[in-house]
């Protein structure tokens, strides 16, 4: 499959006032459920604002920024968003210098919502969004929401989706600078939301079309190291891979894209009698593979993995029995409706053993977004750092965080109470420091009682004991996706 035609492939795929407490209170009331604010839309920019300390006093040596990602505007008067994953991309900057925190946040200037705000309406293709006719789809980032998840490099942050370009970011101002083109005949092309960084900042990342994935490799200053097309054994769902110091990792689960259908989620098929499939690559020659089975599982996140002296690799995966809330339950979700066909999503330790056995080991613990030690990225490590509690219909997100010991197999966790939609929370190492997880957890939830978004730290090392600070907003602001700290 050549450029222009892997184009034309992805084209045919998906792509005011701040959100007042008395609006999101109103929306709650008139749709029932208390978490309807962690769906709520923010009408403009957050302008710079401080936030107010509640809790505890910030750990010395803790300095820089937790930039997040997340869908903020998912309602306008001509038609709404088919998916939660449909919004509009609005990057929030927590700022935690001299023991202050700040907040500030602006929507991501995309060709998807420009055209959406002079519409009046959500025309534009989206996972669960047929377009409008009088919708422009030239190519995928005329659908690219810019919603999923940051990559601070070169000087810039970079905004991610899954299907289209990067959006670069002015890291300070948060003024969008335009779509990020590595190359000109790389334009509109793939990005995945979750790029593997190596300790020494080195970037490997996919752009997947059906059966066929370009493999991205980024030089820590930014700069495009190198690109691969490679062929795919099946057109699986991939919005996560992983990858170890030699090698890249990447799940093909039984979630098939096997027709052309609109939107996104119309094209795919669970076939859960294919079993799921981990293709193994080596990262200094890409025709070197080995595939895996393991039993149908589906994932949206996996953890960074390592690979042993013997040659064994492992890596942990939230997974699911099926892909049920990617399918319907996100719809469901901005309709202010609990997701039927509930499933928790539950940590699993998956292991490829060199003789080409695959055994998926779960932990029964409930948990999604998991993340490491980012300087433990690809070599052996030992924990993984989790949301975990809750999920159910009456709280459709988790409100806890934890930390879980792959040696001992048990989890260190902190659970905020049924009044909070836990946000996934980053690592930031203490200065001087080289021993796994010793630093902070940071990271943020909506507490839906005080109608407010909060910023948490936690000791890594001590999260059962509750956050050793906390910071309130003035606002409360819906839940997001993913993030990245900046020192």
């Amino acid at each position: 499959m050549d450029r222009r035609a892997l184009i034309t492939a992805f084209a045919a795929l998906p792509a005011a006032a701040i959100l007042t407490p008395e609006a999101a209170f109103a929306a709650s009331a008139r749709a029932n459920p208390a978490w309807a604010p962690a769906v709520g839309d923010v009408e403009t920019d957050i302008a710079p604002r401080a936030l107010r300390r509640i809790h505890g006093r910030a750990p010395k040596g803790l300095a820089g920024t937790l930039f997040r990602n997340g869908p903020a505007k998912f309602r306008r008067p001509g038609g709404d968003a088919g998916h939660w994953f449909d919004g509009d991309g609005l990057v929030r900057a927590f700022r935690i210098r001299d023991g202050k925190a700040s907040l500030a946040g602006r929507f991501v200037d995309t060709f998807k919502r420009r055209q959406d705000t002079k519409a009046g309406a959500m025309v534009s293709a989206g996972f669960a969004q047929v377009p409008r006719p009088d919708a422009v789809v030239r190519h995928a980032d005329d659908a690219n929401a810019a919603n999923t998840a940051l990559l601070p490099i070169g000087g810039e942050l970079l905004a991610l989706w899954e299907q289209g370009s990067p959006y670069a970011i002015d890291p300070v101002t948060l003024q969008t600078k335009g779509l990020k083109t590595f190359r000109p005949d790389l334009a509109h092309m793939p990005f995945l939301a979750h790029p593997r960084i190596e300790p020494d900042g080195r970037v490997w990342n996919l752009g997947v079309a059906g059966r066929k994935a370009l493999v991205w490799t980024l030089s820590p200053d930014g700069s495009l190291a190198g690109t691969a097309m490679i062929d795919l054994p099946r057109a699986a769902y991939i919005h996560d891979f992983t990858a170890t110091q030699r090698h890249l990792v990447i799940a093909l689960q039984p979630w098939i894209q096997d027709r052309r259908a609109q939107p996104f989620v119309a094209s795919m098929s669970w076939r859960p009698e294919q079993g799921t499939q981990v293709l193994v690559i080596d990262k200094d020659d890409l025709t070197k593979r080995r595939i895996f089975e393991l039993p149908a599982f589906f994932a949206f996140h996996f953890g960074d993995a390592w690979e042993e002296a013997d040659g064994t690799i492992r890596f942990d995966a939230c997974v699911n029995a099926e892909p049920t809330f990617a399918a319907r339950g996100g719809s469901e979700l901005i309709a202010y409706k609990s997701p039927t066909d509930h499933q928790d999503t539950r940590l699993a330790l998956i292991t490829l053993r060199p003789g080409g056995k695959a055994e998926l080991q779960s932990t029964g613990l409930t948990a999604e977004f998991p993340r490491s030690d980012p300087r433990f990225a690809g070599k052996a490590r030992s924990k993984s750092v989790i949301n975990t509690v809750g999920g159910g219909a009456d709280l459709p997100f988790l409100r806890g965080v934890a930390v879980s010991d792959w040696r001992t197999g048990k989890a260190d966790v902190f659970d905020f109470g049924p009044d909070h939609c836990v946000e996934e929370m980053l690592f930031v190492a203490r200065p001087g420091s080289t021993r796994e997880l010793d630093g902070w957890l940071v990271g943020t939830s909506l507490n839906l009682k005080a109608r407010a978004t909060e910023l948490h730290v936690f000791d890594a090392k001590a999260v059962s004991a509750g956050p050793v600070c906390s910071w309130r907003a003035d606002v409360p602001l819906p839940v997001g996706f993913h993030g990245a700290w900046m020192g």
